[in-house]
């Protein structure tokens, strides 16, 4: 155990077959590969946004939207349900068989990480996190979506998927559930992502509309993934790093990524699990429309005249200084920078809150934050002129 205890970036992982083993990040060269590999080039969009707009989103899925008629026999029979399904995390859909809700979501995205493995976890991670949203904590199966990109060398492909298909699986096991099918393709792009479903009663989930004025809002994990992601790629980008080095040193760099990559890949089971201890009143988790894009949404579907005001951003070390660094191109303590895998965003009653992040705490050894209030409004959600940003060090 001397090596473990000497490197930090040494992991102990959770895995279905050996229990707890010691993993190292991944190095290309010990797999043969050339040492300038890295598998976040396989995602090379040319600058192009790969996540469609928050407005265009909601525009395109209009037409989805449905009415269902009241059953009075079922006490959860939505008007709400094609509103969960399309405006925030899950599909909610009652099933025919009495007192039953099958809860569905799906997601992939591209490489944000060069270790093939966390990128499978990370990916995994992201699609669970969609049901933990709402408060279900035990997934009955998951489907793996994955293409290989065309770019790959055979060896690279060789080298990378399997590791990739191990991380997610890894994941799952550590959520309780298991991969059961799933679908390849090749494509220019590598992408990783999936299918999570779960059969459950209605006291299993928490409906994500109950808000009331005196409710506070908490986060748990902090935000700056992506600028970490992005600056981490800089380093061997002489001309990107030239933007942050006065701001930032590679070690605080190579820190952050780490913090990123850990957050990430951690599920928000723990998290889930306790909204029902706490009584909260909803959830979403952020990810790729960023902290305010999501609460806006959230609040949007809010039955009671609530808004929601953030005054308080937990952010990875050193982070915000890169992102004010680089101008508006990440939109980070504006609420607009892009997250992945991030915390839950959680509506709480004011005297559990406290509660719940140290429970949290104990639990996980994380942190957990309160960073806004619920007040009377028009279903609105917005960040104040001068938040406090709370640097959250880049390792524990």
């Amino acid at each position: 155990m001397g090596d473990y205890q000497q490197d930090p970036m040494v992991h102990l992982e959770l895995t279905g077959n050996t229990g707890l083993v010691l993993r190292r990040p991944f190095d290309p060269t010990a797999h043969d590969l050339d040492a300038s590999f890295r598998l976040t080039r396989f995602a090379d969009l040319k600058g192009r946004c790969c996540k469609v707009p928050k407005e265009v989103l909601e525009k395109l899925v209009s037409s989805l939207q449905q009415d269902y008629l009241q059953d009075p026999d079922q006490p959860f029979m939505p008007m709400s349900s094609p509103r969960i399904g399309i405006g925030l995390d899950c599909s909610v859909i009652p099933l025919r068989h009495g007192g039953l809700c099958m809860v569905q979501t799906t997601d992939f995205f591209y490489p944000i990480v060069d270790d093939p493995y966390m990128m499978g976890k990370i990916a995994c991670a992201n699609v669970l996190s969609d049901l933990y949203a709402m408060g279900v904590t035990e997934v009955d199966n998951m489907l793996m979506l994955l293409a290989v990109s065309t770019k790959m060398i055979e060896k690279e492909r060789d080298v990378v998927i399997p590791l990739i298909m191990r991380g997610f699986k890894d994941s799952a096991l550590e959520a309780g559930t298991s991969v059961t099918g799933g679908h390849s393709v090749v494509n220019p792009w590598c992408t990783i992502g999936g299918v999570a479903t779960t059969i459950c009663q209605q006291n299993e989930f928490i409906v994500p509309d109950n808000a009331v004025v005196g409710d506070v809002l908490v986060l748990t994990k902090a935000l700056g993934t992506q600028v970490a992601v992005n600056a981490h790629q800089w380093l061997d980008q002489s001309e990107r790093w030239n933007r942050i080095k006065l701001v930032v040193s590679e070690e605080d760099v190579r820190k952050a990524y780490h913090r990123a990559m850990d957050s990430m890949s951690r599920l928000n089971r723990v998290a889930a699990r306790l909204m029902h201890k706490y009584n909260a009143h909803g959830a979403t988790d952020v990810t790729g429309f960023g902290l305010l894009g999501h609460a806006q949404t959230l609040a949007s579907h809010q039955k009671n005249e609530v808004s929601f005001v953030i005054h308080n951003l937990p952010v990875i070390a050193k982070m915000a200084a890169v992102a004010k660094a680089c101008g508006n191109m990440f939109q980070l303590l504006q609420g607009h920078s892009a997250e992945t895998s991030g915390g839950l965003l959680i509506c709480l009653p004011r005297e559990q809150a406290a509660a719940y992040c140290k429970d949290i705490e104990k639990q996980e050894g994380c942190q957990a934050w309160i960073i806004g209030i619920v007040e009377k409004g028009s279903r609105t959600a917005r960040i104040i002129d001068k938040p406090r940003v709370i640097e959250v060090p880049a390792k524990d």
